[in-house]
């Protein structure tokens, strides 16, 4: 295995902790995913925190399950590392025989380890083969994406996933160059990336590359897909009380978040029925309004935080959801009579008025 190459520092790692807590520490056994393992800072924080946690570690990176292994080496009767992507987490949780779990925390994007590996090919500021495959035993690479796709394809992958504005003239370079001879060099291709951008866009917004080689290692790692399909899965694996929080680090991640909790925040029956019916309830609630930001002390000890975007919910109780939302309308129906001509008005004895039992925020969530 060798040194461990890169320095990793966890993300918003006490942010995450804080989060995960009221899951994970309610009494007795409680198993928490961390479904992109990576060099498994979180996951060591979340075994010391909670002793009686067992964590499933899932990465698709074999050397960065290695470091894992050895940084939990400790914690080694209550962990199970597996070597898998984290739309196959139904799959893992089957096989280990965990039908429902506590906590599930995703931490997208490349890894320090793969971004600080020169022969890995993820950076473009070092001369690499173009591989950008976190699993390197298996799949396509980014050679073969861009020595094979025609232009329309090529153009389309930097357009959508790079978010890139001059997507149809690097597609055109990339073109150009092949046809002289095989593109193999990460040092290359930012070059020509460089080359096909006009001067007055290159002075702005980092490294005229940045986008093109996001684009490239999400076409090459499937990377949108599988998270896709993994939200949802994620999402129906969680037990009642369960959290989940996922570190986004560019829009498109953030945007598939964002809609995957909506679909469970939010009521599904008519609007204008006084009661839900029954399966439209939502069954989660976010755990803060939209997405949270790094605050300037974590982006001055950890640069490569500036970008994230975090997002959380819980699951919750339908049925217990809605008893409460019918107990407070009956509540405040009461109280509004008592105050109604002809009725008298509310007692020492009574309730308070201006609470109802068991009255929450519903939806604002823990940060606002």
């Amino acid at each position: 295995m060798g040194e461990l190459r890169g320095t990793h520092v966890p993300v918003l790692l006490e942010r995450c902790l804080e989060l995960l807590a009221p899951a994970l520490g309610r009494g007795g056994r409680t198993v928490h995913v961390d479904a992109t393992l990576g060099l498994a800072g979180h996951a060591e924080a979340v075994l010391q925190a909670h002793p009686e946690t067992i964590l499933v570690g899932l990465d698709r990176d074999t050397e960065a399950l290695a470091h894992a292994r050895v940084r939990l080496a400790r914690f080694a009767d209550r962990v199970h590392l597996e070597h898998a992507v984290y739309d196959e987490l139904p799959d893992v949780l089957d096989r280990l025989g965990y039908p429902s779990v506590d906590g599930i925390l995703f931490d997208l994007g490349v890894s320090s380890l793969q971004l600080d590996a020169p022969d890995r090919g993820f950076a473009y500021a070092q001369d690499a083969p173009l591989d950008m495959r976190m699993d390197q035993t298996r799949g396509v690479t980014a050679e073969e994406v861009v020595n094979t796709y025609p232009h329309p394809d090529l153009a389309r992958v930097l357009r959508v996933y790079g978010e890139e504005k001059f997507a149809g003239r690097i597609a055109s370079a990339i073109i150009r160059e092949r046809e002289r001879g095989r593109i193999t060099s990460s040092a290359r291709l930012a070059e020509l990336v460089r080359e096909s951008i006009p001067a007055p866009a290159r002075r702005t917004g980092g490294h005229p590359a940045k986008r093109t080689f996001q684009a490239l290692r999400i076409e090459v790692n499937r990377e949108l897909a599988a998270l896709e399909t993994a939200l949802p899965a994620a999402l129906d694996r969680l037990a009642v009380g369960g959290r989940l929080v996922v570190l986004s680090y560019h829009s498109l991640e953030d945007r598939l978040t964002k809609q995957a909790l909506a679909d469970r925040v939010r009521s599904t029956g008519p609007i204008d029925l006084p009661v839900e019916l029954p399966g439209s309830e939502p069954t989660f609630r976010l755990l803060s309004r939209g997405a949270e930001l790094p605050g300037e002390v974590e982006v001055t000890a950890n640069p490569r935080a500036a970008s994230v975007r975090l997002r959380a919910a819980e699951r919750i109780d339908p049925q217990a959801r809605q008893r409460g939302r019918t107990d407070r309308e009956r509540y405040r129906r009461r109280v509004k009579a008592m105050h109604q001509p002809g009725t008298g008005s509310a007692t020492e004895s009574d309730p308070d008025p201006r609470r109802a039992p068991g009255d929450t925020t519903d939806e604002e969530g823990e940060g606002t």
